[in-house]
């Protein structure tokens, strides 16, 4: 049997190539939306995708499973378990093959079991596979969101992003009873291969090794102190407690992935803007997407831009700040267009229009700065009351510490809750070093708001300053 994983760094999220040597045919399981990478591994190996399979209708990316489907002419098997408000929509003209829990499939003398896994999401299903060219004993668990390398799929995403209410402790006991009656009862040398690494928001404390054991798991995992003396109640508290702010555009990766999305047919190629094309698109409501570090986007912008820097990161930040019903121009060197397209279209937004390669012969007129403040003036602002604090941070980390009587939205969040924001003095904004707060900050410029100042060296640079500091509701080190 031929394996391998691949790793997409900007979402932590692995999908993999199983193949057949004997056979020449290939199946691979959660696939992301530029699936050139899997057809040309598939040519390197000398197999042709026959199969592709889904773990679960996936949140935090837009699947590549019918696209590499269209490209192939593969089947897709998906689940269909869970309730009807996740059952796969929108298949007419794709071959495919409907799961259900103990269902079984072969991809030449590979052997493949549904095994339905209900927590992370009711539909959930993880693959056990066989090498049947040597045995019919199990030898992976393909686990998508189920298991992790140190840690499970949080439950309250349907909750959380999708907005369906009372799901997330129903669903983190239908995790509790998985890992139970379906994980625990597997082999303790049975191999665990997971749908993410550290760094995805699918889970609160992924471990960064590529794959573990069931015994490894069954000895050291967090909640398996629980699952040995059956605390389900203490479990589902722990499992609930911490999870990470869920990006907003995971509610439209679940519909787009249930109900289907646009074939693209092949990676777009965005191309450089004329003057007069980049006027026009801003006239027509397009968004500039500054992808430069914070230094040099608050030295000098594009009124509007929002800056979301390039790096492993800039997927995430996409999708909670930027509309999918805009076209989008991205401000970026040549050399980045084709990863950062590439990274857009795996959450779905699909329209980037063009590109600039900096502001020369596009900035008409002054250019916008960010105001930055430094520690010693912002206290003295936020003594006399003629401030406001906003911490863009997540919430844990305003709770282990935080500017005493600061406003706490995480940065990700800002566009939602504007009504929350004063207009009539300075608003204060920092993280702890500067690059979230820029990217708060941009967007709050871009719909408006002219009275945001970083602070500069954010909440760091007041702690290193000796200034009070509030740690949950007490207030400490005054």
């Amino acid at each position: 049997m031929v394996f391998r994983q691949v790793y997409e760094e900007g979402l932590a999220q692995m999908s993999y190539l199983l193949g057949c040597a004997a056979t020449g045919e290939a199946l691979v399981v959660d696939p992301k939306r530029d699936v050139d990478t899997y057809l040309e591994l598939a040519e390197s190996l000398g197999l042709r995708i026959t199969a592709i399979a889904e773990t679960h209708i996936h949140a935090d990316y837009l699947s590549g499973a019918r696209e590499l489907a269209r490209a192939t002419g593969a089947t897709l098997y998906l689940s269909d378990e869970g309730d009807e408000n996740w059952k796969y929509k929108g298949l007419e003209g794709f071959a495919h093959v409907l799961l259900k829990d103990g269902d079984e499939f072969r991809v030449g003398n590979i052997r493949v079991k549904a095994v339905h896994t209900p927590g992370h999401t009711p539909e959930h299903l993880s693959f056990l596979v066989a090498d049947g060219a040597v045995t019919d004993e199990p030898l992976l668990f393909l686990t998508g969101d189920f298991v992790f390398v140190g840690d499970i799929g949080r439950p309250d995403l349907l909750e959380e992003a999708a907005g369906i209410k009372g799901t997330a402790v129903p669903g983190a006991r239908r995790m509790f009873q998985s890992l139970k009656e379906k994980f625990l009862t597997l082999p303790d040398h049975v191999q665990v291969w997971p749908g993410h690494g550290a760094g995805s928001a699918c889970g609160k404390a992924l471990g960064a090794l590529p794959a573990t054991t069931v015994g490894y798991e069954r000895r050291h995992a967090w909640w398996a102190e629980y699952l040995e003396r059956d605390d389900e109640d203490g479990f589902v508290k722990a499992l609930l407690a911490g999870q990470p702010e869920a990006p907003t555009y995971f509610k439209e990766m679940k519909r787009l992935n249930r109900d289907g999305m646009p074939i693209l047919g092949g990676i777009p190629h965005p191309g450089r803007l004329t003057k007069a094309q980049f006027d026009r698109y801003l006239r027509e409501g397009a968004i500039l997407v500054d992808t430069r570090d914070k230094f040099a986007f608050a030295g000098g912008h594009i009124r509007g831009a929002i800056n979301i820097p390039a790096g492993k990161n800039f997927s995430t930040w996409a999708g909670w700040l930027l509309p999918y019903d805009r076209p989008l121009i991205l401000l970026a060197h040549p050399s980045e267009v084709e990863a950062l397209t590439r990274a857009l279209i795996r959450i779905g937004l699909d329209e980037v229009v063009g590109y600039i390669p900096g502001l020369q012969g596009y900035a008409d007129g002054e250019l916008e700065t960010v105001p930055q403040i430094t520690a010693r003036e912002a206290k003295a602002l936020w003594e006399r009351g003629e401030a406001v604090i906003l911490d863009v941070r997540g919430r844990d980390e305003y709770l282990a510490g935080h500017i005493p009587g600061a406003l706490n939205i995480h940065a990700g969040r800002v566009l939602a809750q504007l009504d929350r924001l004063p207009k009539d003095k300075p608003l204060i904004v920092h993280c702890v070093g500067g690059d979230r707060s820029s990217t708060a900050i941009s967007a709050l410029l871009s719909h408006g708001l002219r009275n945001a100042l970083n602070l500069t060296g954010g909440i760091r640079a007041w702690q290193e300053a000796g200034f009070p500091v509030a740690k949950g509701e007490e207030l400490v080190n005054a």
